[in-house]
Parts: structure tokens; C-alpha cells; sequence
């Protein structure tokens, strides 16, 4: 392939990865804002059953980027690379301005998160289509020795698009205050990328077609029927399913537990307040972005392999002992309270349920699930002890109080009983020494923000050098196509449904530890699969895969 000029090269990754980095923003306030959503757009809902259905319309936009993927994947293809993602961004840029203008659930009901779904999906659809192709037009615009880095810059476009979400966020939210915050302050991170949408369309206008794909076009080689070609031969299928369990597998358990899920531990289990969430996150975010670009020229000297490799087993050895650690520096006095007097909710486990309802249809009004459901909410952990009859309690060293049943109250009624029962749960808990959110004097900064960015470390890591070894594993006939979707339904599926799904693992089963099941699960999957059969590609030419 052809050498580029440098100004070339450097208008190629500029373009592609701040159009890239306006659609991550677009994406990143909702989950940025899954708190203040829950209050918004599912108001009629308690606090537990509204965070989990917020964190799962989040998921839900994640649900919908491999059909994405698969969409957009055929058009650049069989069209082109610049036409697929002027449109995504186009589509995504829309969707996030609409977001904006929604009615609340308090003056439309249920019309409210109605509509929101429906954008949610619509975002997800064109965030499917656009990674895939920014990554594969700078790949096939860089030169063989200097891709890993060349698209170390479309990885880390994530990260500029997250801060830039963040500091709109923090910028509101200090200007107005909180509570015209919650009235209307939420709109503005939307309204605004309404301006980013415009800035991005123009840049990438301004771009040519990949001369990878002009190549093709030229020799009239280009396919047309991309879904067949990519899933339907052995070869390039083998390719897909190692991408997805060797490397995207891991990626969704990595990064989304590191800047996503981070966010609902801090806030959630450990009461740490937001805006002090959105600040560390924000200094995760300014440190991971040229690190994603270090381990893309990192792998450009050793390999792909060692450094998805390492970040993946660096995760794998922090989940654990990180998680512990952060609780400790963030709320020492809440793990010594668990330690000296642990929680026990007594009960006839035949009366629980499962606290798990995404679409938050289900009255969770048995004493034993609104004793749960109280404690998930206040991010405290507790132990299960049987009780025989009908009775339930919650135990707090020689302290306790009962429970009574929600079963066949009205919906103001079973509401009005959860409030009184979660004042009594409050005297019970601060009684027992348990505080009501994290002290500001009491948090160990140097050793939270140490924990945060070793795991900073372990996603860029894994990130940096990804796209780079995505798309020298498939052909230029169907890498449109074959690349995303193994990427989307790792990062839309596996890491979409991390918070989630972690979430409600804690609210399963009591322990705040429980939620690093599933990225464990995920990420080690991912180093089994990639030390076995992930080939190194490094430098390879794109034409010859």
C-alpha cells in the first residue's frame, strides 16, 4: 500500500477519530446521568427498581449495536467506508438532541420512557456502524509498521468523548445547581450535541474514500453479498469467533467494568456523592487517552498479542483485591461496620424473590424483598438467615426490626409503607454504625485514585491495540462487516449488560462483591481463548490477510 504524506495521515486520524470521539459523548451521557435518569424518566418506580431499569435502557442501547454493526457493515462494504459513517453520526448526533427535548415521566407518564427507548435504540444502531468504520478507514489509510498507533487515536476517542460528557455534566450541574439540575439542567449535555453534530458532519465531508476500498472498487472486486462472505465461509468465521471470545469478550468485561460499573459501585454501594464520582472519573478518562495511543505504538514494537494479553490478565488479577481496596478508601467506616456488625435479613426464604426486573413491572411486596430492596439501595450487604412462619426481620448486631408485608396494598400504599420502613432501617443502621454515605475526611484519595488507574491501566492496555488487531484479522472484501460485528456484540452485549447484570448480582444475592462474577467470568474467557488460538498480525499488510 501506498505511503501518505504526514499531513495526509494526521487529516485522516483527526477527522475520524473526533467524529468518533462526538458520537462516544452522545452515548456517555446516559450512562454518565443513570442516577438522575431513573429520577426523571422512571419517577414512578422506588430508588433499586428505577436504577436498574435506567441501567437497563443503557443496556438496551448496547442491544441494538450489532444489528448495527450488520447494517451498516453491508453499506460500507458494498458502498464505502466515508458514506457509512457520515451517516451514523448523522443518525446518533439526532437521536441525542431528541433525548433533549423529551417530556418527563411526571408530565407524560408512561409516553416518557416510551420515547426514550425508542432513541436509545436508535443511538445503539448507529454506534454499530460507526466504530468499524473510523477504525478501518485510518487502518487502511496508516502504513503497515505504524497502524497499532495510527488507531491507537480512534481508540482513544472513547476517552475524549467520556470527558467531554463529564465535564459538560460537571460544568451544569456546578453553574445551576442540583436541583435545577433534576428540574431541567439534565437537557443541556443533550441539547449541545446539536453543535458537535454539525463539526463533525463537516469534517468527515471533507474526507475521500479509504484507498484500500477505492482499490477494490477499481478492480471491481468489491462483494456483494458481505454477510454471506463473512459468516457463511469457514475461514473468515473461525476469524469472527475467535475475535469475539479471544479479544471483545474481555474488552467488555474490561472497560465497562472500569468506567461504567465503577461509577454504580462508588455511588451506589459505597454512597460516595456524584459529583465527586464524576470528578475521579473524569481523571481516569484524561489518563487513559494517551495511554490508548501508548500500547497501539506499544504493540507496534512486540506485538498485538502480548499487550491484549497483558492488560486482559492485569484485570484478572485486580478485580478482587481492587474492588476490596477501593471500599476500603472510600468508605472505611462502612467496611468496618460490615466487618463488626453484619446485616442479616431473617426471613422465610420462600417469600423472596429473585430482585431482578429490568423492566420494572414487578411490586417486589413480600417483606423479605422489600427488606432486600431497602438494603441494595443503601449499598449495604447482608446475610440471609431462615426464619419459619411468616415474620421477617432485619438484624443489626442486638438490634432489629421488623418488616411487615407489602402483599395486597395499593401502589400509594406499599409506597408509603417502603418509606416508613426505610426511615426505621436508617435509625437501625446508623444505630449499628453504619453511615449514610461515604465521609469526605475519611476517603484515602492517593490509594482510590491508585486502585482507579491500575485499572485504567489494564482496559487501555486492552483497548490501545485492538482495533489494529481487529481489522488485520479479516480481508478488505467483508472487514467492514466481519470486524464489527464480533466487536459490537462484545462491547454492546458483554460490556453493555456489565452494570446491569452486576448490579442486580448484588441485589441477588446481598454481597457487593458479587458484580465481579461476571466481568471475571468475561475476561477470563478471553485470556483461555486468546493464548490458544489469537495470531499475531502485527505489521502484516492489510492486503495479504
Amino acid at each position: 500500500m501506498a505511503e501518505h504524506r504526514p499531513w495526509s495521515m494526521k487529516r485522516v486520524v483527526v477527522a475520524s477519530s473526533a467524529g468518533t470521539a462526538f458520537e462516544w459523548y452522545d452515548f456517555f451521557i446516559f450512562g454518565a446521568l443513570a442516577q438522575t435518569i431513573s429520577k426523571v424518566f422512571f419517577a414512578g418506580l422506588d430508588p433499586t427498581a428505577a436504577l436498574i431499569a435506567a441501567l437497563g435502557l443503557f443496556a438496551a442501547g448496547f442491544a441494538f449495536r450489532p444489528l448495527g454493526a450488520l447494517i451498516f457493515g453491508v453499506i460500507g462494504d458494498r458502498l464505502g467506508r466515508k458514506g457509512a459513517f457520515l451517516a451514523t453520526v448523522s443518525i446518533m448526533g439526532g437521536a441525542t438532541f431528541a433525548i433533549g427535548l423529551l417530556p418527563t415521566y411526571e408530565s407524560a407518564g408512561i409516553l416518557s420512557p416510551v420515547l426514550l427507548i425508542f432513541l436509545r435504540i436508535l443511538q445503539g444502531v448507529a454506534l454499530g456502524g460507526e466504530y468499524g468504520g473510523a477504525a478501518i478507514y485510518v487502518a487502511e489509510h496508516s502504513s503497515n509498521r505504524q497502524r497499532g498507533a495510527a488507531t491507537g487515536w480512534i481508540q482513544s476517542s472513547a476517552s475524549f468523548g467520556l470527558l467531554a460528557a463529564l465535564l459538560v455534566i460537571l460544568a451544569t450541574r456546578t453553574a445551576i445547581g442540583e436541583e435545577a439540575f433534576l428540574s431541567w439542567g439534565w437537557r443541556v449535555p443533550f441539547l449541545v450535541s446539536l453543535i458537535l453534530l454539525g463539526i463533525s458532519v463537516w469534517m468527515r465531508v471533507k474526507l475521500s474514500e479509504s484507498p484500500a476500498f477505492a482499490k477494490l472498487k477499481e478492480d471491481g472486486e468489491v462483494c456483494r453479498t458481505p454477510l454471506r462472505e463473512a459468516f457463511g465461509q469457514r475461514e473468515n468465521l473461525k476469524r469472527v469467533l475467535i475475535a469475539f471470545f479471544g479479544i471483545m469478550c474481555a474488552q467488555g468485561a474490561v472497560w465497562y467494568a472500569t468506567f461504567f460499573y465503577m461509577q454504580v459501585f462508588l455511588g451506589r454501594s459505597l454512597g460516595l456523592d456524584e459529583p465527586t464520582v464524576n470528578m475521579l472519573l473524569i481523571i481516569m478518562t484524561v489518563v487513559s487517552a494517551p495511554l490508548y495511543v501508548f500500547f497501539g505504538w506499544l504493540s507496534d514494537r512486540v506485538g498485538r498479542k502480548p499487550v491484549l494479553l497483558a492488560g486482559m490478565l492485569l484485570a484478572l488479577v485486580l478485580y478482587y483485591p481492587g474492588f476490596h481496596l477501593i471500599a476500603r478508601a472510600t468508605n472505611p467506616a462502612l467496611v468496618q461496620a460490615q466487618l463488626t456488625t453484619p446485616v442479616v435479613v431473617a426471613t422465610n426464604p420462600q417469600t423472596c424473590s429473585v430482585q431482578f426486573d429490568p423492566a420494572g413491572t414487578r411490586r417486589f411486596d413480600s417483606a423479605c424483598d422489600i427488606a432486600k430492596s431497602l438494603l441494595v439501595a443503601r449499598g449495604i450487604s447482608y446475610a440471609t438467615a431462615r426464619m419459619d412462619g411468616g415474620s421477617t426481620s432485619i438484624i443489626a448486631g442486638d438490634r432489629s426490626i421488623p418488616v411487615a408485608t407489602g402483599a395486597g396494598l395499593s401502589g400509594d400504599a406499599l409506597k408509603a409503607l417502603k418509606a416508613t420502613t426505610s426511615e426505621r432501617l436508617a435509625g437501625l443502621l446508623s444505630a449499628a454504625g453504619y453511615p449514610a454515605k461515604a465521609e469526605p475526611r475519611g476517603i484515602n484519595y492517593p490509594l482510590l485514585i491508585t486502585v482507579l488507574l491500575l485499572f485504567v491501566v489494564a482496559a487501555t492496555a486492552l483497548y490501545g491495540p485492538q482495533a489494529a488487531a481487529l481489522v488485520e484479522m479479516f480481508p478488505t472484501r467483508v472487514r467492514y462487516t466481519a470486524m464489527s460485528l464480533p466487536y459490537h456484540v462484545g462491547t454492546g452485549w458483554v460490556g453493555g449488560f456489565l452494570p446491569v447484570t452486576s448490579f442486580a448480582l448484588v441485589a441477588i444475592t446481598g454481597d457487593i462483591y458479587a458484580s465481579l462474577w461476571y466481568p471475571i467470568f468475561f475476561t477470563g474467557l478471553s485470556v483461555v481463548v486468546a493464548a490458544l488460538f489469537l495470531e499475531e498480525t502485527r505489521g502484516k499488510p492489510l492486503e495479504e490477510v
